[in-house]
């Protein structure tokens, strides 16, 4: 345990007390907001990120300390333990290590060596192998023929030394670690194509990169060009270094059987040592490039769940559609839906008419202020039709284009048939949209996270680990916001620090019973919900309007004395936070964090959050990030020039840049070359999705409907 507290402390730059704290909390059963947001003392304020990649950690180096001791078993149950072998394998550093020390020692299937040892020809290859013997080889051979063994001539004999020494060379640990590192160091990938025909992997078709160069989102393109069977993808460019190599390893200054030795360095490589390694090469690859895909998917996925929340409106959802129709939801600011209908104006139809009259009846009737358009079939024409239609109009109001990934897997699933069982599916979705442009966290939730349109790649990555990373983030992203606990749904509730998706349900059926949630302590009525779940997910539950106003706030119920204390210490008790909340302000201000931490005895962050949180109840953090850009004209593709300066919304950032919505129908796209002036290594290092950006027009391809952008002296 030592040994792995150290290895932490050393690869995440931590002190020991924040290693030693943040395991002991993780182990006790405490998830990672509640450490993160109450428990900053403990880890030296360890964020989110920082604990779940070193939760990450832990559990891979403890789970290479269970392989150790039991390789060490197994390899002790066969007698052949020695210490060195014991040291070796106790100081291995990856999976792999361990693995190949423990290969000489596994169970193999019948090889060509087995069956050759089987036959009696082990002596042989061990007299060859040591390179002492100085007789003749065909001589020496002939002693081991045995015709009852099938060995009948000295070939024979030979043949199967061979292939038991070049599973001997095949084993040595310390040979395939260096031959994994030459290459990483100088190999190729290489893919070809494997049908002469047209395919989006054309630029692959005969292709070659560094195999330490090779960046991930390449790396997963050529993978599934090759599992569609598009691609023959090999590594080159090491084969005769590492020949060269296995015969100086081999092969002794003036060996008698330097010949023979030659011949089977080379058929170990090439049939034995070559396919493991390289599949192990690719594997690791594609394990890196999966990781990459994965925090890029999560740190997008992340951003968009924040995305700021349109407050107070009541909002219009228009899922655009051609042959049967735009579906239309109308829902007022708390997200309860007010009306739906069917409306024609896109092709075949065309009823523009018909459609105006309806929508603006629905617009004047519930005074609706924004339009969420999808951004699917039809978008286009739609925001056309909707952008004209809104000129007559008499109040203000604009409209917003908002991605309809998932809505459809929304629409059909169990959870909507229970929100909205009398609902038509197709109805649904323009609730969804509407809904997510409210409140983006509340609705996006309710899908799974791979169909929320950002990233890449994710269905190509390891779904075990994008599943635990993408929960991951929803969990993080729910809580740094926090629930209202009297409006929240079952699907929202199942995501705070604590809550499991049974007492989410048991939460709303008490809610329900009792009309509203008053205090933050009746949670511990609810069933299966007790003081350890309470103490997890009181502080990112609000209630807002309750009997306590620190129940409105990330205050955590253990630290409500302490916020009382603070308040006594300027003049003001609790109940003055819902009317003089200005003067507590002011006074707050002239507070030192450090010397009133000290007189009450509790930890400096701490104090910090409770005066932060004391000064604005309620907050919402999401209101500090970029708003929705609203419009209300459209713009098309032909309108678009070179040079031209507009404003856009961030809606994915990938591998090798971000796509941009400028309000035409397709997506441009800054590549990493076009964000900075300065060299970029990561686009998320310069924006993030939801960001707004002032991007520049460098190239229009009208055929493909490509539009690209750059973010440089704009």
């Amino acid at each position: 345990m030592e040994l792995i507290n150290e290895k932490l402390i050393q690869e995440f730059h931590l002190k020991p007390f924040q290693v030693e704290n943040a395991i002991k909390l993780i182990d006790e059963g405490n998830t990672i907001p509640f450490i993160a947001r109450y428990r900053k003392e403990a880890t030296g304020e360890m964020s989110d990120e920082q604990l779940r990649d070193m939760f990450e950690r832990l559990t891979y180096l403890r789970n290479l300390e269970k392989r150790k001791e039991e390789v060490i078993r197994l390899i002790d149950e066969q007698g052949k333990l020695t210490e060195e072998l014991k040291s070796e394998i106790e100081k291995s550093e990856t999976m792999t290590e361990v693995e190949d020390l423990y290969r000489p020692y596994k169970q193999k299937k019948r090889t060509r060596a087995t069956i050759a040892k089987e036959k009696g020809l082990e002596p042989l290859a061990l007299i060859i192998f040591e390179q002492e013997n100085k007789g003749d080889l065909e001589e020496l051979a002939k002693e081991f023929i045995n015709e009852e063994k099938e060995v009948l001539t000295a070939e024979d004999a030979l043949k199967g030394a061979s292939d038991i020494i070049a599973e001997i060379i095949s084993d040595v640990a310390e040979y395939r670690k260096h031959i994994r590192r030459l290459i990483y160091e100088f190999g190729l990938i290489t893919s070809k194509n494997a049908k002469e025909e047209k395919s989006v992997y054309e630029m692959y078709y005969d292709y070659s990169e560094a195999v330490k160069k090779i960046p991930s989102h390449r790396i997963l393109a050529i993978n599934r060009g090759e599992k569609e069977e598009f691609l023959k993808v090999k590594i080159d460019g090491t084969d005769e270094e590492i020949l060269s190599y296995l015969r100086k390893e081999v092969i002794k200054d003036n060996s008698p059987y330097d010949a023979f030795l030659t011949e089977t360095v080379e058929d170990a490589y090439k049939r034995l040592i070559k396919p493991s390694v390289e599949t192990e090469v690719r594997n690791e690859l594609t394990e890196v490039a999966e990781e990459q895909a994965i925090k890029v998917f999560g740190q997008n996925a992340k951003k968009l769940l924040l995305q700021p929340p349109i407050k107070n409106l009541t909002v219009m959802g228009f899922d655009p559609a051609y042959r049967t129709g735009c579906k239309i939801a109308v829902i007022d600011e708390t997200g309860k839906l007010l009306d739906t209908t069917t409306v024609y104006p896109t092709e075949p139809q065309n009823d523009v008419v018909g459609a105006k009259k309806k929508l603006l009846e629905l617009i004047d009737k519930y005074h609706i202020n924004m339009i969420s358009i999808g951004n699917g079939t039809a978008s286009r024409e739609s925001e056309m039709f909707v952008a004209d239609m809104i000129k007559e109009v008499k109040h203000e109001i604009y409209y917003a284009i908002v991605s309809e990934a998932g809505a459809s897997v929304y629409s059909a699933s169990k959870l909507a048939t229970e929100e909205y069982p009398d609902i038509n599916v197709s109805l649904r979705g323009a609730i969804s949209i509407a809904r997510r442009l409210q409140d983006p966290l509340a609705e996006l939730v309710k899908i799974d996270p791979k169909s929320i349109g950002v990233g890449q790649y994710q269905h190509d990555v390891n779904q075990n680990k994008l599943e635990e990373s993408l929960s991951g983030v929803v969990e993080d992203a729910v809580n740094s916001v926090g629930v209202d606990l009297n409006t929240a749904t079952p699907s929202l509730l199942r995501y705070v620090s604590g809550v499991s998706k049974t007492v989410a349900t048991n939460i709303v059926k008490y809610r329900e019973e009792k009309g509203k949630i008053k205090e933050r302590k009746e949670l511990l009525k609810v069933s299966k919900l007790g003081p350890a779940a309470f103490t997890q997910c009181a502080g990112f539950l609000r209630i807002t309007d309750g009997k306590n106003p620190l129940d409105n706030t990330s205050v955590h119920p253990e630290s409500y004395e302490a916020a009382e204390k603070i308040l006594a210490q300027i003049g003001f008790k609790v109940e003055d936070l819902k009317e003089k909340l200005p003067e507590i302000r002011a006074n707050l201000n002239t507070v030192n964090p450090e010397k009133l931490a000290g007189e009450l005895g509790i930890g400096v962050p701490t104090v910090k959050d409770i005066i932060k949180e004391l000064q604005k109840p309620g907050r919402d953090p999401r209101d500090e990030m970029p708003k929705v850009v609203l419009r209300s004209d459209v713009l098309k593709m032909e309108d678009l020039k070179e040079g031209m300066i507009l404003t856009g919304t961030v809606r994915n950032v990938i591998d090798f840049g971000a796509f941009v919505d400028i309000g035409v129908k397709n997506d441009g796209l800054v590549h990493i070359s076009e964000m900075s002036d300065r060299y970029v290594k990561n686009p998320m290092d310069i924006v993030s999705v939801g960001d707004v950006v002032k991007v520049r027009v460098i190239k229009i391809d009208l055929e493909k409907k490509k539009v690209s952008l750059s973010m440089k002296n704009v």
